[in-house]
């Protein structure tokens, strides 16, 4: 059952790994705009959801639901290109490429999209302003901080103006200074935008920023406000 009003949902999903269960029947919704935290202890099968709802895997059954759409009812190329699209990542370590300056990394969704380079670089420099790095536009991701690096990468999740950003421990790489301004950032211009975040932490502090809260343990999922 699809909760009314979701953009992406997740139901009654199973992965296992030869003989280990990652994900034991886990259900999970979130709307636009919203920000939900995936938390649970390492282990427990959050990362592997995160990734069965981003389409970067497949699980064994249930059903994934994403604009109305089953996402096992799409190709391959169908699933990428969505990626590309609608999906904005960011990673525990940012994960940029070392040999394009921060403003081309910025800009590398878009150019995959068929952008033309300037109008690219165009719309990732406004949106490493909003971000507060316009100042790293012309480094490389080794010649920034990693509070800096990580808000480049927050840049390029939103830059395809996605719909959904996934973010896998976005600041389990930081120190609480800086782990505490990118979560203002990301969570401030996803709401703006009407932009659905999916955050897997296992920190509380991190977790506060959402709006609701899903733990998931022994490959189940249990949202601490309502039923999923």
């Amino acid at each position: 059952m699809i909760p009314e009003g979701s953009l992406l949902a997740a139901h009654d999903l199973r992965k296992t790994y030869g003989a280990t269960p990652a994900l034991d029947g886990a259900s999970f919704s979130v709307h636009p705009g919203e920000v939900v935290a995936v938390m649970g202890p390492s282990g427990s099968g959050k990362s592997t959801l995160l990734h069965c709802l981003a389409g970067i895997i497949t699980p064994d059954s249930g059903t994934i639901t994403y604009a109305g759409r089953e996402l096992s009812a799409m190709s391959d190329a169908e699933r990428s290109a969505l990626r590309r699209s609608d999906f904005g990542f960011v990673f525990q370590f940012g994960q940029l490429v070392p040999e394009l300056t921060c403003v081309e990394n910025v800009a590398l969704p878009l150019r995959l999209n068929g952008v033309k380079r300037k109008a690219a670089e165009r719309t990732a420099r406004e949106w490493m302003e909003r971000l507060e790095v316009e100042d790293t536009a012309g480094k490389r991701p080794g010649e920034v901080s990693g509070g800096q690096g990580q808000r480049v990468a927050v840049a390029r999740a939103l830059a395809a103006s996605p719909k959904v950003i996934f973010a896998d421990e976005p600041t389990g790489a930081l120190d609480s200074l800086n782990g505490e301004r990118v979560m203002e950032l990301l969570t401030e211009a996803a709401r703006s935008s009407n932009v659905a975040v999916v955050l897997v932490t296992h920190e509380a502090r991190v977790a506060a920023y959402s709006d609701r809260d899903v733990t998931v343990r022994d490959g189940r999922a249990r949202d601490l406000e309502h039923a999923v």
